[in-house]
């Protein structure tokens, strides 16, 4: 046996489905897609000519809110005190206008003129819709009603709209009805509240002696700011001076009270010549007393004038400074001395003088603002608990007032609204006499030619998926592991009425069957032609010496293709020994013409050497072909191909012959094809494009694998085509001549 790579013909990868093979599908369905397409076509026809023609009607309804003092964000009468229900919803608004309520209210007002319209039917043909503007919800509702009468559309438009108007007047009268209710129960208890807690504050002001405790905590606040930052710079002023009074003291070495006297003294003319006369008689006396003692009335003398001197430099003293300052029993020599300072310690007995003064106006400034610091702290300590309570009457009085003001004003617009009597919603566009809309026989017609369309594409990609037959090779090479040895065309009807053929194993012509005209027509003769150049390449080691030609099932043209095999490598200058291996049902001498008295079955049965046997007959105008018929049919065909004789009989036919073909029976529910297969080289395959399905060919190849299967053949191909032009017919007879 020959292993043969299933790659070596044809072979291509599984891909997924194009637009080519779904166009191919509904080529092949064509009828069923057309059927179903003028099914809808005709249907949608009648149902346009029967059905009555609808009309249409619209108008266009502006909804505003029911309260005109009502903007949007702002506080208002209706805001605060109306019923809540007052802020348009337009989700509710437009199932509100959708509402049995209303629509039966409409349908008892056309019940006069149309006695049998329903709610039902009313709310089934009206459409209300809010309007968008870029994708922005408007306030215009759009209401639509559909009917077949285009009088009754526009009839039953002013309807509705003379509800929606009403319906929308009474609620709002009931809406400002309420709010009126709801403020003059208010009112009363308000008031009363009001006038209490107005007392109330007023008294607490009266007791407390204020008018505003928080303005005034404030202005308190901020005076005790002020005093204390005053007080911080006194206090720093204060010290500066004491610091400075200090050292002017300890440089001067006196106190104030004794630096101003002696200040005052030095500077009195009077008192230094009192002086300078008290210094003139203690130079006198201090000499006479080196001359005399105390006793002497010289000395006594001096004495009494100098105790003189000194009584008037008392008195001098006591006129300068005034009795206020002098100090009494002031001893003598103190009293000498203190008029007697030099320019330098007056300048600083001065400044010390001075800097006493500023030190004694800082701290009367520093003990002024403490006490006020103090009176203001204790002050404020008041405050607290008379904001709390300030804190607590003043809102409720506030608020009573704004509530109450609110209220009354509330009243008053609601008051003017009821004697206005409200206002209605503006009608945008009228309704007007019906539209015809329907129905449209173009319309109608495309969209039925659509979904014709659409079902027949569906119903034929359905009957696609439950047929299992194979319908194009590449179905074919996908469903079998096997290289694809060459494609035979479908046969076309012209051929039948070629002329009478000349065959190869008769002397006298007949009239062509079936299976010659097949082998008479060119491109058929050609694809085979190829495919056996197709074998020709598997038998590159000339190994295949003989083949099997076998299907899955009966009919797919394995008999013509074995036929045109034989024709083909008989061309080709090949001896060629054609076998009918179909010892049930033989038909290779029928579609040749040729006697079956004698055949495979006799040479099986017999022990006759082959060069004895006549049951060969070979061509007298094609040497080179050999045909053995079937024989008589025996009783158990199975026992005898796979007899021993069988496989000499194989033997001797491939030492003899350059290739044996077997016309084997279909694979699928007999066994004798892998008989005679298993004294062969190869098998070839034959699948009818149509015919074989999917399970079938699976069943087969299952049943062949452990056999050498070097391909398979697509036998009747639709629209396939080699792509080379065929020879002109005038010369067909000279290609026969040559085939001959």
């Amino acid at each position: 046996m020959v292993n043969v790579n299933a790659n070596n013909f044809n072979t291509a990868a599984e891909t997924e489905p194009g637009y080519g093979q779904l166009l191919a599908i509904l080529m092949r369905r064509r009828y069923w897609l057309l059927s179903v397409f003028s099914l809808v076509l005709v249907t949608t026809i009648i149902i346009t000519l029967i059905t009555k023609p609808t009309y249409k009607s619209s108008m266009q309804l502006l909804v505003e809110p029911n309260y005109q003092g009502k903007r949007e964000g702002a506080r208002n009468a209706e805001n605060d005190f109306a019923d809540s229900n007052v802020e348009i919803d337009y989700a509710t608004q437009l199932n509100l206008m959708r509402s049995s309520q209303l629509i039966q209210e409409a349908v008892n007002l056309l019940r006069p003129q149309y006695p049998k319209i329903k709610v039902k039917d009313l709310k089934d043909s009206l459409v209300i819709n809010q309007l968008e503007e870029d994708k922005v919800k408007t306030k215009i509702f759009e209401v639509t009603y559909i009917d077949h009468d285009p009088i009754k559309t526009q009839t039953v438009l002013e309807t509705i709209k003379r509800v929606y108007q009403n319906y929308n007047r009474e609620q709002q009268q009931l809406r400002l009805n309420r709010g009126l209710s709801f403020i003059d129960a208010q009112l009363p208890s308000l008031r009363e509240n009001t006038a209490q807690t107005e007392a109330a504050l007023d008294k607490f002001r009266k007791s407390q002696n204020f008018i505003e405790p928080e303005l005034q905590a404030k202005a308190l606040i901020e005076s005790l700011k002020d005093v204390q930052y005053e007080l911080r710079t006194a206090l720093a002023q204060y010290q500066e001076a004491q610091a400075r009074f200090q050292t002017l003291q300890q440089q001067v070495k006196r106190s104030p009270q004794d630096a101003v006297v002696s200040s005052r003294l030095s500077e009195s003319t009077r008192y230094q010549t009192l002086l300078n006369e008290i210094q003139k008689i203690d130079l006198e006396l201090a000499k006479e007393r080196q001359r005399f003692t105390d006793d002497n009335p010289a000395i006594q003398n001096l004495l009494e004038q100098r105790q003189r001197q000194l009584a008037l430099l008392q008195r001098e003293q006591q006129t300068v400074q005034g009795n206020n300052l002098v100090t009494p029993n002031i001893p003598q020599r103190n009293l000498l001395e203190k008029g007697q300072l030099g320019k330098l310690d007056v300048d600083l007995s001065s400044r010390l003088l001075q800097e006493q003064t500023n030190l004694l106006g800082w701290q009367a400034r520093v003990q002024t603002l403490t006490q006020k610091a103090q009176q203001l702290q204790t002050q404020l300590q008041r405050f607290p608990g008379m904001l709390s309570e300030y804190n607590r009457l003043q809102p409720q009085v506030k608020l009573n007032r704004e509530t109450l003001e609110q209220l009354l004003k509330a009243r008053q617009d609601l008051s003017l609204e009821i004697a206005r009597g409200g206002f209605d919603w503006q009608l945008v566009e009228e309704p007007q006499l019906g539209l015809k809309i329907g129905p449209s026989m173009k319309r109608n017609l495309l969209l039925g030619a659509v979904v014709g369309l659409m079902l027949g594409g569906i119903v034929a990609f359905i009957r696609e998926m439950i047929d299992d037959a194979v319908h194009t090779s590449d179905e074919l090479k996908k469903q079998v592991d096997l290289p694809l040895l060459g494609i035979i065309p479908q046969l076309t009807p012209h051929i039948r009425t070629e002329p009478i053929i000349h065959l190869p194993f008769r002397q006298q012509p007949i009239l062509a069957s079936s299976t010659m005209e097949l082998i008479s027509w060119q491109p058929f003769r050609e694809s085979l032609d190829l495919i056996y150049q197709n074998i020709q390449l598997v038998n590159s080691a000339g190994s295949l010496k003989s083949l099997v030609i076998t299907s899955a099932l009966a009919g797919e043209g394995k008999s013509a293709i074995a036929l045109g095999l034989a024709i083909s490598a008989a061309r080709l200058h090949q001896r060629v020994l054609l076998i009918d291996a179909d010892l049930r049902r033989p038909s290779l001498h029928k579609e040749l013409n040729l006697p079956n008295d004698r055949g495979l079955s006799t040479l099986l049965t017999s022990d006759v050497s082959l060069k004895d046997e006549t049951s060969i007959q070979i061509s007298r105008q094609h040497s080179n072909i050999s045909i053995l018929t079937a024989g008589p049919t025996p009783l158990d065909p199975a026992q005898l191909l796979s007899s021993q004789r069988m496989r000499e009989l194989m033997a001797n036919f491939e030492q003899s012959y350059d290739l044996v073909l077997l016309d084997a029976p279909p694979v699928l529910g007999i066994v004798d094809a892998i008989l005679a297969a298993s004294f062969c080289s190869g098998v070839v395959l034959v699948g009818r494009i149509g015919r074989v399905t999917r399970t079938e060919l699976t069943q087969a190849t299952n049943m062949l694998h452990k056999l050498n299967v070097i391909g398979v053949v697509a036998n009747g191909a639709e629209g396939f085509s080699n792509g080379y032009s065929s020879y002109p017919p005038q010369n067909q007879e000279l290609l026969q001549a040559r085939t001959r």
